[in-house]
């Protein structure tokens, strides 16, 4: 059973920057794609990016520019670096991951900002990030 674990988020002022970790602890398939949903009160949860084994990422628009996904495979984690944030950016920010299938992985990275929640079995239980 593989637990995503988030941490990082806080409350900062616009413009402000923070960086979100997600730990996976557990195994994940070699191919993998991993990445960034976020939740604000009302609204449904929408992909923010995600990155597969190989280190490509894909992001949403309004996430490209000012966020950047990260991995490091030694420690098992994946990184999301927000700059310029915006109070539109205030959300809870949950990682997912998939392992499987090399073709399966791949496709869900590449087009993960379009992508079902339920595509991805494994998730972490959000870390809440407020911009004023």
């Amino acid at each position: 059973h593989v637990q995503l674990v988030e941490s990082g988020g806080g409350s900062v002022q616009a413009g402000g920057s923070l960086r979100l970790s997600c730990a996976a602890p557990g195994y994940i398939d070699s191919n993998y794609c991993m990445g960034w949903f976020r939740q604000a009160p009302g609204k449904q949860r929408e992909g923010v990016g995600g990155i597969d084994r190989d280190g490509i990422t894909t992001y949403a628009e309004a996430s490209k520019g000012r966020f950047t996904i990260s991995q490091d495979n030694a420690k098992n984690t994946l990184y999301l670096q927000m700059n310029s944030l915006k109070p539109e950016d205030a959300a809870m920010y949950y990682c997912a991951a998939y392992g499987g299938g090399a073709y399966v992985a791949r496709t869900l990275c590449l087009d993960f900002v379009t992508r079902s929640t339920e595509d991805f079995p494994y998730w972490g239980q959000g870390t809440q990030v407020t911009v004023s």
